[in-house]
Formats: C-alpha cells, structure tokens, sequence
C-alpha cells in the first residue's frame, strides 16, 4: 500500500487555488467598489466584476476536479468544497449586485451604498490574509482567528449600513417615487448579502481549523 499512496497525487495544488481564488475575490470587491462611486463608468466596473466572477469558477472548477484526483488531501474533502463553495458564492453575490445595477440602468448610488461597498473590499482583504495561512494552521491559529472575527464585526456593521440606508431611502424617494425605493432596496439587500457571504466563508476557515486544532 505504501508503494501505491507514493505513486497518488498529495495535496495537489490546493492552496494556489485558493489563493487565486481570494484574489478575484479582491478583484471583484475593488470593482463593485468603483461602480458603487457612480458616473459614467459604471458599465465597465460591471464588466469587471463579471470578468472576475468568471475567473473565480474556473478555479472552482479546477478545485473539484482536484478534489477528485488527488488521494490525500491537505484536510476533509468535504471541507475543501464547503471553502471553495463559500467564497464562490460571495464573487456570485457580488456579480448579482452589479447586474441588478446594470438591469435598471443606475449610474447614481446612495452614501450607504458606497459604505458598503467599502466593507465589502475589507471583508475581501481579511480573507485575502487569512487563507494563506491555511497552509500551516496550527502555527497560524490566533491570526485566523483574529482575521475571521474582524469579518463577523464587519458583517455586523453592514447590518446597522443596510438598516440605515433603507431607512434613508424611504425617508427620501419612499413616498414620491416608489420604483426607485424598490430599486434602491434591491442594492442594498445584495450587498448586504455579499457580506453575509464573507461571514460564511470565515465561518468555513474557522471550521478548518477547529477540526485541525
């Protein structure tokens, strides 16, 4: 048997993908950022974050059919899905956004919009940090743990942003122009979701490394 574990794949490349993947995750928030500050440009950053998402599933692709090669794996195979999944639901999230912005043709974007947008490129950085340091858990055990509960404040500081910001809204446009607060809802209820979708994914990198602990 030992001669057979030699000739199988170990552990493949999985931490690249993952790597590559927190970095369209990066991308995609950096854009989403720049289409949230309106004007004429928003058509493009809505291509970008497209062009990201796009990326992302290619390298979640290349995940599940390493998962499938490869005999060992750096930790649960089922884990491994569970991370991948959750950080391609949170560039899928935030290519929802934008085409709900380019659906309705917004090219203005309420100050609470922007500040979330502002979240979202942070909660994008702290997962850019922290799954590097997946490779040597054990060692990077309080950093992980520091880095995924700076998320769970983020996630709740989008909370009181989404709160906020649809208050403002039906206290500005609510009462004389109900497609626009219908719209403007919508934003925020998908960028709000993109930060919910971070949470998961620290929710994910906790759960490796509670079981890896």
């Amino acid at each position: 048997m030992n001669w057979f574990q030699a000739l199988m794949p170990k552990e493949g490349g999985f931490f690249d993908l993952f790597e590559r993947h927190a970095g369209t995750l990066c991308a995609g928030a950096q854009s989403l950022h720049r289409l949230l500050e309106g004007g004429p440009g928003v058509p493009e950053h809505c291509a970008a974050v497209a062009k990201h998402e796009n990326e992302a599933d290619d390298i979640t692709r290349e995940v599940m059919l390493l998962v499938r090669r490869t005999f060992i794996t750096p930790f649960d195979r089922a884990d491994i899905i569970d991370l991948i999944t959750s950080m391609d639901d949170a560039i899928d999230q935030m290519h929802k956004t934008s085409k709900v912005t380019a659906l309705f043709e917004q090219r203005e974007f309420q100050p609470d919009m922007l500040r979330l947008g502002e979240v979202i490129v942070k909660t994008a950085d702290l997962t850019f940090q922290a799954v590097p340091l997946l490779r040597s858990m054990k060692n990077n055990a309080a950093k992980l743990n520091s880095l995924t509960d700076q998320v769970t404040k983020l996630e709740e500081e989008s909370d009181h942003l989404y709160d906020a910001g649809i208050a403002a809204l039906y206290r500005n446009v609510g009462k004389t122009d109900p497609m626009a607060y219908i719209v403007g809802a919508e934003i925020y209820d998908h960028l709000e979701k993109v930060v919910d979708r971070f949470e998961d994914v620290a929710n994910r990198i906790s759960g490796v490394l509670i079981e890896h602990l």
